[in-house]
């Protein structure tokens, strides 16, 4: 064996889109449910994990074996998770073992996305990804809501619905075909070693990730939430709206004032503040400019990715932007933090 093409489908209670898959497999409910693997572009196989099957011996093997080459989509996510899995294990130790598809893809110019990658290839119907994952990740792969109807339970297993669970067994064969027609495609315009450097390195990034400080965070959220409280005050008592953060309240306020805006957008209030205003109304127009600048979406977003160490992990996308080869930001979007000036 030479190579090993891999898809997983997995659990936690974490959410990935806010927590980030590092924070997500690091949960201590995290589990692998499926894994579909293809030996050498061949058939697919599945083992169901989460029904008490285990992975052939000869798969164990070949995937720590340094002489295998393990592909997936976005072989980040599988590469982290299947670290997890082996109890004590350094992930970078083999973190150069993986090569990643959608890197392969982003580097030819194609979109990031299985289906859309496949798409944009031309690759026949039964080729691409399923459509019907969405619904299927949601029932299987996330907590649900208790009610009477489902028992009270908190968790959607393979026997709630056997059905959907054959279904979701079959998505994930079809991942594996779909995203081995992709690399085959692919296969005349193979990754630079530079490149393929650069996505291990990435991988070293963001597995290390930052150290962040909780009680900064809490803090500042805390002093945002009293400062939103004392301006929300100062506005109501000013106009005497319910609720003058309303675009709609406060908009009609400003027209029975004789001050129509004709949005209350960024700009559009900058530039009215410009203008010969009455007292109260340059106020309330201040308090709106500082309310939107009280905003702490960025440590929210930091709370939100914080994993139980006080580090935030999968900062970066590498290839974010498929032209250039760039990163793009994450989670938190650190390349995109606001620029402080000290008075020299």
């Amino acid at each position: 064996m030479k190579h090993l093409s891999i898809d997983i489908e997995t659990y936690s209670s974490v959410d990935i889109s806010s927590g980030g898959a590092y924070k997500y497999a690091l949960s201590p409910d995290f589990e692998i449910l499926l894994l579909s693997y293809a030996a050498d572009f061949g058939e697919v196989h599945l083992v169901d994990l989460a029904s008490g099957e285990e992975l052939p011996t000869e798969i164990m093997e070949a995937l720590t074996d340094p002489s295998v080459i393990k592909h997936a989509y976005n072989a980040a996510f599988e590469w982290w998770c299947l670290s997890q899995m082996y109890d004590g294990m350094d992930p970078m130790s083999w973190a150069d073992q993986w090569h990643c598809t959608m890197l392969h893809a982003l580097y030819c110019g194609y979109p990031a996305g299985l289906k859309l990658t496949g798409q944009a290839l031309g690759l026949s119907e039964d080729q691409l990804k399923s459509s019907t994952g969405t619904l299927l990740i949601n029932y299987f792969c996330k907590p649900c809501k208790p009610s009477k109807a489902n028992g009270g339970r908190t968790r959607n297993m393979p026997q709630d619905s056997p059905e959907k669970w054959e279904q979701f067994k079959a998505y994930n064969i079809q991942d594996v075909y779909a995203e081995m027609a992709i690399e085959q495609r692919l296969t005349a315009f193979p990754v630079p070693e530079g490149v393929q450097a650069g996505w291990v390195t990435d991988l070293s990034i963001n597995s290390f990730g930052f150290m962040t400080d909780r009680e900064v965070v809490d803090g500042a959220i805390e002093v945002s939430y009293v400062k939103m409280a004392e301006l929300m005050q100062r506005m109501q008592d000013l106009t005497g709206l319910d609720n003058p953060n309303s675009n709609v309240q406060l908009g009609k306020w400003l027209i029975d004032q004789g001050h129509p805006l004709p949005d209350l957008q960024k700009g559009t209030v900058a530039d009215a503040l410009t203008w010969d205003l009455p007292d109260n109304i340059r106020t309330v127009l201040e308090i709106r400019q500082e309310m939107a600048k009280t905003s702490v979406t960025k440590y929210k977003a930091m709370d939100a990715a914080m994993c139980s160490d006080g580090r935030v992990r999968g900062l970066l996308q590498y290839y974010g932007a498929n032209r250039t080869g760039r990163w793009a930001g994450r989670l938190v979007q650190v390349q995109n933090l606001p620029r402080v000036y000290l008075d020299a």
